[in-house]
């Protein structure tokens, strides 16, 4: 039976900076994917005196690897109430009405995150909510809804976070001549408390362990805790991206939805790539791709190098089977250090669409 866990990322008064393949140093997002969380682990345990990297990329490459991670979600407390955003699955749940209704259908597509307690409902449960959750929709296009959805946080996602651009100059070496630019960071809600920082919002993400086998499990926390301090993203030079991690048995709520029986599908909870996929795959598939690069950050190599880029699935992608997926080899061609990977191995959770 595989052990589920909870983490929550609290950056505090941190700030951080999350940039994406295409966007500009100007431009952050509010959160990380999969990839990029195991690769930030996976930097800091090859640290280890006794590490075994090579063993250890060969046992993810086992159709049971040691864990599975989601990609990182906001949580936030509002209203003296934790409240978990998950991606909203890129499929209608039950029940929901037929036609265009354009009085409300513009409000649901923006809905990219759906609170744990509305996704659970709509996409485990009974469903979609013909009348209540329609006249709610209709309300919130015009900033007056009050109900179900909006006592559980649906329509407060912006709220848990803010984007600012801070000014930076950059000077040259040689020439000692200087470049005024902007950087983007996002910053998480926080409120003193007893002379220590109270965080409000932040990051969240499950890591799902095969087994009860404890010395893994051990292992990936000592070396979460050794990120917080090392910083996760972009601008750690500056001090960005420091954190503190708070790991939690998940709760009965987190129990049910992981362990739901009845599902038809699995929608992603973090990004999915793996060699061959077929067209009977995709049958029954709604899915978007993303294109995901970046740059090779080892201590062996010379001078920083472009990684192959890799498109994967994103998250609320919906299949239906359980993926696995694999990890892509992104080495550049003129790269001879080692190899390098992108984790493509997914995690999924089961609906009834």
């Amino acid at each position: 039976m595989s052990i589920w866990k909870l983490v929550r990322l609290k950056f505090g008064r941190n700030v951080a900076h999350f940039g994406e393949l295409g966007i500009g140093l100007e431009e952050t997002s509010e959160r990380i994917h999969s990839d990029t969380l195991f690769s930030a682990w996976l930097s800091i345990y090859a640290r280890f005196p006794s590490a075994d990297i090579e063993s250890l990329i060969e046992q993810f490459k086992q159709p049971v690897p040691p864990f599975r991670l989601s990609s990182t979600f906001i949580y936030q407390e509002l209203n003296g109430q934790i409240i978990e955003y998950l991606p909203r699955p890129f499929r209608l749940p039950k029940n929901y009405p037929s036609g265009d209704d354009l009085e409300f259908a513009k409000t649901f597509k923006k809905l990219k995150y759906l609170p744990l307690s509305v996704w659970k409902r709509w996409y485990q449960e009974e469903g979609f909510d013909k009348e209540a959750d329609r006249h709610e929709l209709i309300a919130a296009t015009q900033g007056q809804a009050t109900g179900a959805l909006a006592q559980a946080g649906t329509f407060d996602y912006s709220k848990a976070y803010k984007i600012q651009k801070l000014p930076k100059v950059a000077i040259d070496r040689t020439s000692r001549a200087t470049n005024f630019y902007h950087t983007g960071f996002v910053t998480y809600r926080w409120e003193p408390l007893n002379g220590s920082i109270n965080s409000l919002s932040g990051l969240y993400f499950l890591v799902e362990f095969p087994t009860a086998e404890h010395t893994i499990e051990k292992i990936f926390f000592q070396v979460l805790s050794l990120l917080g301090d090392a910083g996760i993203g972009g601008e750690r030079s500056s001090g960005a991206g420091q954190f503190e991690a708070e790991v939690m048995d998940c709760s009965p709520d987190w129990v049910n939805v992981t362990g739901f029986n009845d599902g038809t599908q699995h929608s992603l909870m973090s990004l999915f790539w793996q060699p061959q996929i077929t067209p009977e795959m995709l049958t029954e598939a709604s899915f978007e791709l993303k294109e995901r690069g970046g740059w090779i950050t080892s201590p062996t190599a010379d001078a920083p190098q472009r990684r192959q880029s890799v498109r994967m699935f994103t998250e609320g992608s919906v299949f239906g089977f359980r993926p696995g997926g694999a990890l892509a080899d992104v080495t550049p061609r003129q790269f001879r250090a080692h190899r390098v990977y992108r984790s493509g191995i997914c995690l999924s959770l089961p609906i009834a669409v």
